[in-house]
């Protein structure tokens, strides 16, 4: 695939081999990626990852990842620094948000890039804060337990009550992708909420952190944080959750930086009041 050009531009699909340039753009502009986020995100739409290039080296680039008939969800929106303003952006942009067709498309902005996003069509719909801090010591909870193979089915129902579309590809593979260690709480035999640490490039994250009630959440934060303490962890806090708010807040975490979750048309009712962190600002 190729865009129309734009100052020699061309913009094609983007293969996982292309993809760690781009991981170091967004850590330069303090996203911190997680180091190994890209298998997951590769797994759950190859063909939804799109970079500019003038004279075959890299100056932009956008995903723009299906999940199922009815959602997609845009991220990894870049370009590099040296050459901004010469339209690259808007012309990846454009090129890529092809790939999503009809369907609904999902975005987590930046406050700089949010009147941008809405001229292209994206309403907002909440925003999110990501907080940071120090994980604090403590014993690991009881009913939480590390995440087993055999509870693969479970966790992709609960993650898809939680949100907008189905995405088992790509829980498959961020529950098992190398350094992402995954915790799940129950009641009996009944799943109650999951979540997931990694490694990042600044600091650990934890994302999702998925929940019935602030109880289990804290829970699940405990013991995602237990074996971490004293290191850099952050987390992305819808401000619908309020509890949410308070958990972070109650273990000395602070905000740092807001997106705002933007939408350009209906999404499916989802359990949004479960969800006390975001899996991850470039896949939702």
């Amino acid at each position: 695939m190729t865009s129309p050009a734009s100052q020699d531009l061309v913009v094609t699909q983007a293969g996982p081999d292309d993809w760690p340039v781009i991981v170091g753009w967004a850590a330069d502009e303090g996203w911190n990626p997680g180091l190994s986020d890209i298998t997951a995100f590769f797994a759950q739409d190859p063909d939804g990852f799109f970079v500019g290039r003038v004279d075959g080296e890299p100056v932009s680039a956008v995903s723009v990842v299906n999940f199922g008939a009815d959602y997609a969800f845009l991220g990894w929106y870049l370009v590099r620094p040296d050459l901004r303003g010469r339209g690259h952006g808007l012309t990846t942009w454009k090129t890529a948000l092809a790939h999503a067709g009809h369907r609904t498309v999902g975005l987590d902005g930046v406050v700089a890039q949010q009147d941008n996003y809405r001229q292209s069509g994206f309403e907002p719909a909440y925003r999110t804060s990501r907080f940071v801090g120090v994980a604090p010591a403590a014993e690991p909870p009881a009913g939480v337990r590390p995440a087993r193979a055999a509870d693969l089915a479970a966790i992709t129902a609960y993650d898809s009550a939680c949100c907008p579309a189905d995405r088992p590809r790509f829980v498959a593979a961020w529950l098992t992708t190398t350094g992402h260690r995954a915790l799940v709480r129950h009641d009996g035999d009944r799943l109650t909420g999951y979540g997931v640490i990694r490694p990042g490039r600044d600091t650990l994250r934890i994302g999702p952190l998925f929940a019935d009630t602030a109880d289990d959440a804290r829970a699940l934060f405990t013991g995602l944080t237990a074996e971490a303490a004293g290191a850099q962890v952050a987390i992305d806090v819808p401000e619908t959750s309020t509890a949410g708010v308070a958990l972070a807040e109650a273990a000395g975490f602070a905000p740092s930086f807001e997106t705002a979750r933007m939408y350009t048309g209906p999404v499916r009712d989802h359990a949004g009041e479960r969800v006390f962190g975001v899996t991850t600002l470039e896949l939702g």
